[in-house]
């Protein structure tokens, strides 16, 4: 009876599950496209709750003997996730309508979700590769969604197998550690590595961090990035850059920090060259992009050696500043997706080229963009400025000339970063384009989904309650 008991403390995946159960009937139940079209609102729906629920179970939980633990920070994480993936249900509704599998693209994004939320709240690493595993298979699917176009079809294969890749290392990781500390319990690997600290456990950690950084796409791990956001379609490349990419990141932050705590000073350096590889790299690849998508995609890779630039630190800030770099960037970056979104779904384009003279035709999508760039490029007053200062001081609290050194050329690169985005700016406003977008007007959706993002790109800069309830959480 107990064990049973157990299941309603996963309270946030409990909805989750609920949540899946009623689109499936829903979708069982509709047999004419009229009743079809409720089936994205019902979504979205349904989603508030997965949002509320994660709020209101602060307290730390440990059930089925600590294989799964989940404390007030997750919560917090969970949340903004769950709001992330609305984001993206609101602003997919136009794409999904003219795909007949509508309801199973639904089903797909809230099963990843569901994986990642079990992936947050393991106490065990069998428990988390369950997780990473529950959102890697249906990511996968959502990426080969868009069936006619062979884009999609090889951007899926190279994920899946990149994933698959992945997954083995981070196993033979696990095994080492296993052989190291005798237990895959977090608590218990934490515990035997601060008594014993042996080679082992050092290559198990790399391995498990090479294997985590496939699915942050961080360089060298990237690979498979470019292709994938291209091919994928937009709603679901929004998808994988914010809601995937933050799930993992702060996993990567929890496990370091609390099992290999021990290893500290080898996980540093490794992340320092890491992150500073991630984020020059990257800048320096999306320069040359002149397809929308690839662009995004580099730029989301110096993102992530942003997010995880954080954990350096390792205090409590580190997950603050972490948390909410992830929540800035899920509104920036899902601002710049729905305009690519509305913008391929009117004219079926996604080069940069077409955004030449956008100022001049549609000037509100204009301005919009400009906003999410400038808050994804750092410029002060928008939100994504104090993101970025947060995180460097939580690297820099680390207090050690690698930290600071590496808190150093990040900034540096906020300057290269600044400079490609402002490229996309130019074009709108200053380049002039013969054949210019022609005026049309986006979807209900696209612009409630828009509103919402310029909202937190205005409004979470200068709200102070928002870091104060996240740094409360940490």
């Amino acid at each position: 009876m107990n064990t049973y008991f157990d299941f309603f403390q996963m309270l946030p995946e409990a909805v989750l599950v609920a949540v899946l159960v009623i689109l499936f009937v829903a979708d069982f139940c509709s047999a004419k496209q009229t009743q079809r079209r409720w089936l994205n609102p019902l979504a979205c729906i349904l989603m508030i709750p997965a949002i509320v629920v994660p709020v209101c179970c602060m307290e730390p939980v440990s059930v089925f003997g600590g294989m799964y633990a989940t404390t007030a920070a997750v919560s917090v994480m969970k949340t903004i996730l769950a709001a992330g993936t609305l984001i993206v249900l609101i602003q997919s509704r136009a794409w999904a309508e003219q795909n007949k599998y509508e309801a199973e693209f639904y089903l797909l994004i809230v099963s990843t979700l569901l994986g990642m939320f079990v992936m947050m709240s393991a106490g065990h690493f069998l428990m988390f590769f369950l997780g990473l595993e529950m959102a890697s298979v249906p990511l996968a699917c959502a990426v080969a969604f868009d069936k006619n176009r062979k884009e999609s079809a090889e951007g899926a294969a190279k994920f899946i197998l990149t994933a698959t890749f992945s997954s083995g290392v981070m196993l033979f990781g696990i095994s080492f550690i296993y052989a190291a500390a005798g237990t895959l319990y977090f608590d218990g690997v934490a515990q035997q590595l601060s008594m014993v600290n042996s080679p082992l456990s050092i290559l198990g950690m790399v391995f498990f961090f090479s294997g985590l950084g496939f699915k942050i796409s961080l360089v060298p791990f990237h690979f498979w990035t470019a292709d994938t956001y291209q091919g994928a379609p937009t709603p679901v490349t929004g998808y994988l850059s914010v809601v995937s990419k933050g799930a993992a990141a702060f996993t990567l932050c929890i496990i370091l920090m609390h099992v290999f705590q021990a290893l500290v000073a080898e996980w540093q350096i490794l992340l320092s060259i890491v992150s500073v590889l991630s984020i020059t790299i990257a800048n320096l690849f999306a320069i040359r992009q002149t397809e929308l998508k690839r662009f995004m995609a580099f730029s989301s890779i110096s993102q992530a050696g942003y997010i995880v630039l954080a954990v350096i630190g390792n205090n409590d800030m580190s997950v603050t500043a972490l948390s909410y770099y992830v929540l800035i960037y899920v509104v920036a970056n899902m601002a710049v997706f729905s305009i690519i979104g509305a913008v391929e779904q009117a004219h079926g384009t996604t080069d940069m080229d077409a955004y030449d003279g956008l100022y001049s035709t549609n000037p509100k999508m204009a301005l919009l963009m400009t906003l999410a760039l400038f808050s994804l490029g750092g410029i002060p007053p928008f939100a994504g400025m104090f993101s970025k200062f947060f995180v460097f001081m939580a690297a820099a609290k680390a207090g050690s000339v690698l930290a600071y050194a590496v808190v150093f050329i990040a900034l540096l690169n906020t300057v290269v970063s600044l400079y490609y985005y402002l490229l996309i700016v130019k074009a709108m406003y200053i380049k002039q384009s013969e054949h210019p977008l022609a005026t049309f007007r986006m979807d209900c959706n696209t612009k409630l989904a828009l509103v919402i993002c310029t909202a937190g790109i205005l409004l979470f800069g200068v709200v102070s309650c928002v870091y104060d309830w996240i740094s409360a959480a940490a």
